[in-house]
């Protein structure tokens, strides 16, 4: 158990190692200074080039969202002709079929928004060019999408008033080039030379000890598996996703992914303040972060070192925790610290199953990702932390009879509402999608047009009712991991959560980056002795305690009719 602990403790640590300098070194490249990868000049100019666009073209915030969502419109169609055709393109050597028209419209938008929601298994369900022409490619884009977008954010404070928040096309392209591909090849390097496929083989086979005939998925793993934790994007090559032996082969492979998918939201929460040039500010925001994610880590982890009090009730002793639904190679700790980092960080891998935790651990799941504001995915993170900051520095100017503001600039009504529509938003999507579920289920349980709800949950009750409710709010914080005991791939939910995953990732996005070119454009008032302070860790305890409340608010209702009234009934 100690020597799990360490594991933790070693892999936060290499995390910051690794993120510091990293923060740094993205301050410097988007803000156009020299860095040593400015050898990508030459590629970067060529696929400005080839596109037809200047990136050095001023944009205002609304041509920046013109341009950011017109590109994600085209890779939603180009996808989702391609998965359902897919059995009919080369790179197919298993031979699997195209996928129905609701599981496409669902699976595209799943990764053009940065989600991979799954409703299908890897391995069966796409083949080797979709895997990677249309899920890793996509994997690349929309995480290049969100740091682009936090790039604007940074850019509009960085000046003291403008209508410039830099251009879309060439933070976007830079994010690709400058980060996610080469520490792709790294990462991916290590997954390769520890085992993960990296080729594009077939099935193999093998004979198993009870003499049966195996066949196991390869392919091109890797390569997808890198950029999937590095973008935050947590789809699976394989169906259970790092769980799976060949997609997470042992503990350093363990280690590489969870250090892979923290280290780019740490690092934009740090590049924010070398941008704008006030570190004590970015380093407040991660101290709040960091508190909340401990504040829902060490509760899991003490939930899953306890053990299933169902089990001791029958005499069974467990010295080594909850174990089911846990790799024995990583045990309850590890697995613990894993789902806390892919809720809090948006990214949706999993290393054992989420559906199996104990009901406070899943509790915790969730409000990570109801809160969707502890670090985040690429650049989204401090996107949806700024709505909070705003709302916070509103309250605060109430309290102390000032007019608010935010770096020298006053957030007057429209800024205000703005974030308080986002803020509505989550809970909104969240509560009456789960509630539709709920009356679909309970009302039209034999539907065919719903492929019969009454086989939706595998677990009745409270925890059939935190399956539902899991499904929404991962599709909702574009996290992607499930409850895998609702069966989801039908009608209902692939179109359901559609509608939700590209509500809940684009909203979010135009709302803070509305706020920030409002306010960029405003008169620049200069500090003085009376200014609110945002950089304190006064203002820090203030934000931490705006996001507690509005979202016990929003959830605590829903909390208790599943994973708390699963807690309780089992004791």
């Amino acid at each position: 158990m100690n020597s799990e602990i360490l594991g933790v403790v070693a892999s936060f640590l290499m995390t910051l190692l690794i993120a510091v300098p990293l923060g740094r070194y993205l301050a410097k490249m988007f803000a156009g200074e020299r860095v040593w990868t400015d050898f990508m000049k030459p590629l970067e100019r060529g696929l400005f080039k080839l596109g037809g666009v200047n990136p050095n073209e001023p944009m205002d915030w609304k041509q920046f969202l013109k341009a950011m969502l017109a590109i994600n419109l085209l890779w939603l169609v180009y996808g989702f002709f391609v998965l359902i055709y897919q059995d009919k393109l080369p790179l197919n050597p298993d031979g699997n079929p195209g996928m129905t028209p609701d599981l496409a419209f669902n699976t595209i938008i799943s990764f053009v928004v940065n989600c991979n929601l799954q409703h299908y298994s890897g391995e069966s369900g796409l083949t080797y060019l979709t895997q990677q022409f249309i899920i890793m490619f996509l994997q690349f884009t929309s995480a290049a999408t969100g740091i682009a977008a936090a790039v604007a954010l940074f850019k509009a404070f960085r000046d003291k008033t403008t209508e410039n928040i830099g251009n879309f096309w060439d933070f976007f392209i830079k994010s690709i080039t400058r980060l996610l591909l080469p520490l792709s090849i790294v990462v991916a390097l290590i997954l390769t030379f520890n085992g993960t496929p990296s080729s594009y083989a077939g099935k193999d086979q093998f004979i198993s000890m009870q003499g049966d005939t195996v066949n196991v998925s390869r392919g091109p793993a890797a390569q997808m598996i890198a950029i999937k934790h590095l973008g935050t994007n947590g789809g699976g090559y394989f169906g259970v996703n790092s769980a799976h032996p060949l997609e997470n082969p042992n503990y350093l492979t363990n280690m590489t992914e969870i250090v892979a998918q923290f280290i780019i939201p740490t690092a934009m929460i740090l590049a924010f303040g070398f941008f704008i040039r006030r570190k004590k500010l970015s380093w407040t925001i991660f101290t709040v972060m960091m508190l909340g994610v401990m504040m829902l880590m060490i509760p899991s982890i003490s939930s899953e070192v306890g053990g299933n009090p169902m089990i001791e009730k029958m005499g069974v002793s467990q010295t080594t925790g909850a174990m089911e639904g846990k790799e024995v190679r990583f045990g309850p700790i590890a697995t613990a610290y894993w789902s806390t980092l892919t809720t809090v960080t948006s990214t949706g891998s999993v290393n054992g199953m989420h559906d199996s935790t104990m009901p406070l651990t899943g509790a915790w799941q969730l409000l990570a990702m109801m809160i969707n504001g502890f670090f985040g995915g690429c650049g989204v993170g401090i996107l949806n932390y700024f709505v909070y900051l705003i709302i916070a520095v509103f309250i605060s100017g109430l309290m102390v009879g000032r007019t608010p503001e935010f770096l020298g600039h006053k957030v007057e009504a429209r800024e205000v509402k703005i974030a308080a529509l986002i803020t509505l938003l989550s809970p909104f999507l969240i509560m009456a999608g789960t509630a539709l579920a709920a009356f679909v289920f309970t009302n039209y349980g034999n539907a065919d047009w719903a492929v019969k709800p009454s086989n939706w949950l595998n677990n009745p009750g409270f925890h059939g009712f935190s399956e539902m409710l899991y499904e929404m709010t991962s599709a909702n914080a574009n996290n992607g991991s499930g409850f895998e005991g609702l069966g989801d791939n039908n009608v209902f939910w692939n179109v359901s959560t559609g509608f939700v995953l590209i509500l809940g990732r684009f909203l979010p996005i135009i709302g803070p980056l509305a706020i920030a070119g409002l306010l960029a454009k405003k008169k620049y008032i200069p500090e003085s002795a009376g200014t609110l302070r945002v950089d304190t860790m006064t203002f820090g305890l203030m934000t931490f305690a705006v996001i507690l409340v509005l979202n016990a608010l929003s959830y605590f209702p829903a909390l208790a009719l599943g994973p708390l009234a699963e807690y309780f009934s089992m004791r």
